[in-house]
């Protein structure tokens, strides 16, 4: 589907490809001598300015910067640069990621010093943030990340600020506001995914959104029997069922139990 990303791994597809083609194309600019970003400083300075490559040359890189944090803390390119060179650092490292795609705990060691330092980064309020930082900000917070969706929300809403007529950018922003519990800004976006939109997805695109609406999580109240026992409740990303014992009068048992969904 066009705007379904509600499966953890194809959003995690998605956003591999899409980073992956920006580093081609950024990388193609700065050898070229185009101008590299929208902060105070290109996203790829590292290699044009610093050289470097590969997770020690970025490790050295980021004690620079954490060096420079602590000596201009008022400094935005100095935030902007370790949470940069944080990222590339996780990025080039096979120990941060398992091979199905999991982050591992290095890896979101490694992602919440990055989201400090882009927190104390946006706070110095730079007059054009980097939007090409703030989208691998997204996989920082995503589910398969850090998790955090009122942060997902934050750097959406940089990304649709500056691509206002991109629907699918809407359409993840109203998702993760609704998982944010921030309705009035999932109704916004979600109006603003449906209406530009092309004419034959909208009803699909709005039945979507309606339905991450009303259930968030994307849990699904099932009822189930085991060893004779009937339970409801909701299943979790396992597949186990976290639900309470029903008694045949229909009155829920003071117990709750764990098993799996059948």
């Amino acid at each position: 589907m066009l705007f379904d990303t509600r499966g953890r791994h194809r959003r995690r597809v998605v956003r591999v490809i899409y980073i992956g083609l920006a580093l081609m194309f950024l990388l193609g600019f700065v050898g070229l001598g185009v101008g590299g970003g929208f902060g105070s400083s290109g996203l790829f300075s590292a290699f044009t300015k610093e050289g470097g490559g590969g997770s020690s040359g970025f490790y050295g890189q980021v004690k620079k910067y954490e060096k420079l944090t602590k000596e201009h803390p008022n400094d935005p390119s100095a935030w902007e640069g370790l949470a940069k060179n944080l990222l590339h650092e996780d990025a080039s490292s096979e120990a941060d990621e398992t091979n199905a795609g999991v982050v591992t705990s290095k890896g979101k060691e490694l992602f919440r010093r990055a989201s400090a330092a882009w927190a104390s980064y946006v706070a110095l309020n730079p007059p054009k943030p980097n939007i090409e930082l703030a989208q691998l900000m997204e996989t920082v917070y995503s589910e398969p990340g850090l998790n955090e969706p009122d942060r997902e929300v934050e750097v959406l809403q940089l990304g649709v600020a500056a691509k206002p007529t991109d629907a699918a950018l809407y359409a993840q922003l109203a998702e993760y506001a609704y998982k944010a519990k921030n309705t009035r800004v999932g109704d916004l976006a979600s109006e603003k995914a449906v209406s530009l939109s092309p004419a034959v997805d909208r009803k699909r695109v709005k039945d979507e959104l309606a339905e991450v609406k009303a259930n968030p999580s994307g849990e699904k109240t099932v009822t189930t029997k085991t060893n004779g026992k009937t339970y409801t409740g909701k299943l979790n990303s396992k597949g186990e069922l976290l639900g309470t014992e029903v008694k045949t009068t229909g009155t829920p048992a003071s117990k709750t139990a764990t098993t799996k969904g059948k």
